[in-house]
This record gives structure tokens, sequence and C-alpha cells, in this order.
């Protein structure tokens, strides 16, 4: 399936950027188009004065239900390397970003679209929203900086259950462990994260910055471990196989290869 050619969507709510991932044949799998899309448009947004937050949400219904598997196909070390020289390029400027970056959930935000919401400051759930990891069920670690993000939000023992079972939360239970910030009727998610995002307007911009910078601590040693074991993981025979099953639909036969 070819993909279309506006993959993001960019609008202004007076000071605020919103970004919306618009890839509903796929319920807005973070392909590495849109990757690369959306670092374009953080990049415009930290060169711009007049914009002093971002907020991310999802066309369709959908936050994101993960990357794009039918695109993880790295026929090498190098070229594995690149795609998440790519990836991470992206974490790090969200994280490190001085704008402060709001997610606003409607349905799924898995896999990768749970990290993409945990690179932001405040996530904003609709009530039938689901969030999950799943990584493992096509051989491969969780990324886009999540075993990073994921301990400092909950702890390494609830991070632990979800990053080594299948199991989703619902946004009210992931509302108490502190995964996410804010449950609301279902679509009024994004009116929520705007709300909450015209805070920023008015406020001093520096010391957000700063702050920003500071819980940015420790990333680029999880960016740097991230790489070497997600890319070497993309040669096996296990990735190939959850490749291969997902797209297929059928359950993975593993052998630790």
């Amino acid at each position: 399936m070819s993909e279309p050619t506006c993959l993001l969507r960019k609008d202004r709510d007076g000071a605020t950027l919103v970004l919306t991932l618009d890839y509903t044949a796929r319920r807005n799998a973070l392909s590495m188009p849109l990757r690369t899309a959306l670092i374009g448009a953080f990049e415009e947004a930290e060169a711009d004065p007049a914009i002093r937050a971002v907020v991310i949400t999802g066309a369709g219904g959908y936050f994101c239900a993960g990357g794009d598997i039918s695109g993880m196909n790295s026929p090498d070390l190098a070229a594995g390397r690149q795609r998440f020289a790519i990836t991470h390029r992206l974490v790090r400027l969200m994280i490190r970003a001085r704008l402060p970056i709001l997610a606003a959930v409607e349905g799924f935000a898995v896999g990768a679209g749970l990290s993409l919401a945990l690179c932001c400051d405040t996530i904003i759930a609709a009530e039938d929203a689901r969030f999950g990891a799943g990584f493992n069920r096509i051989g491969l670690i969780a990324d886009l900086g999540l075993n990073h993000t994921l301990p400092a939000r909950i702890g390494q023992g609830r991070a632990r259950q979800i990053l080594l079972y299948p199991d989703q939360l619902g946004a009210a239970a992931a509302e108490r462990i502190g995964l996410i910030d804010h449950v609301v009727a279902k679509g009024t998610a994004l009116d929520a994260a705007l709300q909450r995002a015209r805070h920023f307007h008015t406020a001093a911009p520096l010391p957000i910055a700063m702050t920003r910078s500071l819980l940015a601590e420790g990333l680029d040693q999880a960016l740097d471990r991230e790489l070497d074991l997600q890319s070497a993981l993309f040669l096996t025979a296990d990735h190939a196989e959850g490749r291969e099953a997902f797209l297929a639909r059928r359950s993975p036969v593993f052998r630790g290869v």
C-alpha cells in the first residue's frame, strides 16, 4: 500500500502548534516518512519564537497504533543504525526541545505510539483510550526512548509490567499509575490539551526550556544502548518471524535466534 502524500497536518491555536498524525490507513502507524515529517515540524517550531507549545494528536479516532511494521525490513546492520539515527533525532528534538509538548490521545497509543506519547510532557487521554508496549510480539525491545521515559514516569517495577507483558491498559488504569495525566470524555482530548497548552502562551519560556533540559539527563546513554541492541535485533530470525506473523495475523513461533 502506498503512503498518502500528507502524513502530518499542521495547524495553529494561537501560540500552540497542533500536529495531527494523518496516516489513517494504518491507524497512524509511525512510518519513517511520518517520523521525518515530525522532525521537520519540530525543527521549524523550535526556530519560531511565536510558538510556545505543541500538541500532538491523531486523525481518525486513533493516536498511533505503533510502528509501521510493513516497513521494518532493514537489510543489514548499517541500514538499521541509519533508521535509528533518524528516529533518535526525533526523540531528542521532542525531549530536549524548548517547547512543552502535550499529547491528546484518542483510541490506541501502543508500541511506538506509546513511546511517542511519553516523549511529551503531558498526556491527556479519552476515557476509552488504550495503552501498551508489545514490542516483544515482533521480536524487538521497546524503542523511541521508551526504556528511558517509561521508568521515569512510573518507576522500574510498573515499567517492567508494561514492557515484559502484552497487556494493554485502559485510560483509568493508566491514570492511576501515573502513565497519563488526565482522562477526559471521548472525543474531547484535543480540546482539553489545547486548553491546557494555553497556559504556556504567557508563561516564562526560559525556565520551562531549562526544566525540560534538566529532566532529559540520561537520555543519550539510553538511546545509544537502544541503537546498538535494536539494530542487532532487526537482523534476527525471531524478528523476521514476528513481523511475518503480525502481517499474516497469526501467532509467531520464536526460537531465540
